[in-house]
């Protein structure tokens, strides 16, 4: 899928510290067939020094994400709350869709509300009196509600099930 080939691409080459000019580079040099077409078509309408990393991405994703496809995910971003998934899976959700709501949680505040509002009331709750906004903090402080909550639900479990397992002592 277009939308994974670009972001894989990307992931690579800042591991590797391209500078934009290398990056722009390295993904057209594994740019194939048709796609490499379409680049070279785009290259030719245009003045070399509009041809930028960024300027690839924003046509790529044009060409080969689409627009619909864009739009679709910003609503399920719009709409993403935790419902029954994990704190891990919430998160994993929240940071794939964020990408295509830039505009909407751009800053590390927006990211922090909006992953907050869309916890479980359970978590939303204890999480709420945090005087911290820092989204990375808030996910830390969710993932440890959330295990000791599962803990002490399976001590509550474990309690019930020794009751039930202990002898009447009604004679």
């Amino acid at each position: 899928m277009a939308e994974y080939w670009i972001e894989d691409i990307e992931r690579i080459i800042d591991d590797l510290d391209c500078t934009p000019e290398q990056k722009l580079k390295g993904a057209v040099s594994l740019l194939s067939d048709e796609a490499y077409q379409w680049w070279l078509t785009v290259k030719e309408g245009n003045q070399p020094e509009q041809l930028s990393w960024e300027y690839f991405k924003i046509v790529f994703e044009g060409k080969y994400v689409g627009a619909s496809y864009v739009n679709a995910h910003r609503r399920k971003f719009l709409n993403l709350t935790q419902r029954d998934k994990s704190v891990a899976e919430y998160v994993a959700e929240f940071l794939r869709l964020s990408s295509y709501a830039q505009g909407i949680v751009a800053t590390e505040y927006e990211r922090y509300v909006c992953f907050k509002d869309g916890l479980k009331d359970n978590l939303r709750v204890l999480i709420a009196p945090q005087r911290e906004r820092d989204f990375a903090a808030l996910v830390d402080k969710t993932k440890i509600i959330e295990e000791m909550k599962c803990a002490e639900h399976q001590n509550r479990k474990r309690g019930r099930s020794k009751r039930e397992l202990e002898p009447s002592s009604f004679i």
